[in-house]
């Protein structure tokens, strides 16, 4: 993506009004107060975005097409689809687990592939697309919550545990979504947010010098508005209500198991301990991280951060912007346990022989990860930055 001249901008995350340069290839723009990345400058980006967003695309479309996974118990074998996930889970009445794994994992990607598309040949046309800033500004939402990376890494958890009871085989659909996650992954490194807003203000532009206008002053009244404490309450209210369901997450059994008569149920904190005694060390570390302590310590800084900038804190500002970029990136990592529990529950459907359901737990911790991602979102980082000066 070729840079546009220099432009007078505001860092996403502190709100330094700066003059953004004028980059060579490969080089990078950071806010000189918070270390926040600008922009990269990376050669042919929109014919590389375009071409991994075209791979991704024909791998998920394969990855829809085959078997998923197999697996081979007392001489019966079972075998789904990536599609298959969703409708046994609604069967089993966890609607919401079926949707969240859905959305993450095939519509919203899909969304952002199409999004792309529509984006970037607009832009190689140099035409603005119609809506074209309220889209790249819905496509940086979006990309959070596109988990396919995650889901894969919960599939692996998943075939792991049964892998000791079970013969598990691998379908092509399986290995065309690794392919997916692969390209995908790839399009959107290349994807750069405050540049892409900058070249379609400029298109607009050119369009209409009025719009234009408007856009300034929109983004004038928006900034002001950052500055009253509508989300601060926001983020302490979306904090308390996870912590709440922080508890039956954790104390409630997130997996049923039923296996010739007998039943068993696993808490999170059961099934680590049952992996690392089982010797999958690495896993039950995966897990552990994943799903007890990255929450623990999202509320704790998630809190630390709110009461900060309630109490208009100025000391460690670099510090908590740095932690509030990490706990922005971790938190959705959560979600390794759903996805493991949500492929099991569809694989492992075995009739008396061994049946496996999501257990309660299940639905919590699905709502902590959600409403911690939200907290996150929803915390505004500039004011950490409130007693700074704005101009530099």
């Amino acid at each position: 993506m070729t840079h546009a001249k220099s432009e007078q901008i505001n860092c996403t995350e502190c709100d330094l009004s700066l003059l953004l340069p004028n980059l060579g290839e490969r080089e990078k723009a950071l806010c000189p107060r918070c270390g926040y990345l600008l922009t990269v400058n990376h050669p042919e980006s929109i014919e590389r975005i375009l071409a991994f967003a075209f791979t991704a695309l024909i791998f998920l479309i394969l990855s829809l097409s085959f078997d998923f996974v197999s697996i081979s118990y007392q001489g019966q074998t079972y075998t789904i689809t990536l599609l298959d996930t969703y409708f046994r889970l609604t069967e089993q009445n966890y609607f919401i687990i079926a949707l969240v794994l859905m959305l993450t994992v095939i519509v919203l990607p899909l969304v952002v592939i199409s999004a792309l598309f529509y984006l970037l040949f607009h832009i190689q046309a140099q035409r603005y697309p119609q809506k074209g800033l309220l889209l790249a500004k819905c496509l940086s939402a979006l990309l959070p919550w596109s988990m396919a990376e995650i889901f894969l890494i919960g599939v692996l958890v998943s075939l792991i545990k049964i892998s000791t009871m079970t013969h598990v085989i691998l379908g092509l659909s399986f290995y065309a979504y690794v392919l997916f996650a692969i390209s995908y992954i790839a399009a959107i490194q290349y994807i750069d947010k405050n540049h892409l807003l900058l070249i379609l203000r400029q298109l607009k532009l050119k369009v209409n010098l009025h719009l234009h206008n408007n856009s300034i002053v929109s983004n004038a009244i928006e900034h002001k508005n950052k500055q009253d404490n509508t989300s601060i309450q926001k983020t302490w209210a979306l904090i308390i209500t996870s912590l709440f369901l922080y508890f039956p997450a954790n104390l409630l059994p997130i997996m049923t198991t039923r296996s010739l008569g007998k039943e068993e149920l696993n808490t999170i904190l059961g099934g680590v301990i049952v992996l690392w005694r089982d010797g999958s060390y690495p896993v039950a570390i995966i897990i552990f991280i994943a799903s007890i302590v990255v929450p623990i310590i999202k509320f704790i800084i998630l809190a630390w951060l709110n009461y900060s900038v309630q109490q208009q804190e100025t000391s460690f500002q670099l510090q908590r912007a740095q932690l509030y970029r990490i706990t922005e990136f971790v938190g959705r990592w959560s979600m390794i346990d759903i996805f493991a529990v949500a492929i099991l529950a569809s694989l492992i459907q075995l009739g008396t022989a061994m049946t496996i359901h999501p257990g309660p737990a299940a639905i919590a911790f699905c709502g902590v990860v959600i409403l911690t991602m939200l907290a996150a979102n929803t915390f505004d980082s500039t004011l950490i930055w409130k007693k700074t000066l704005s101009h530099e």
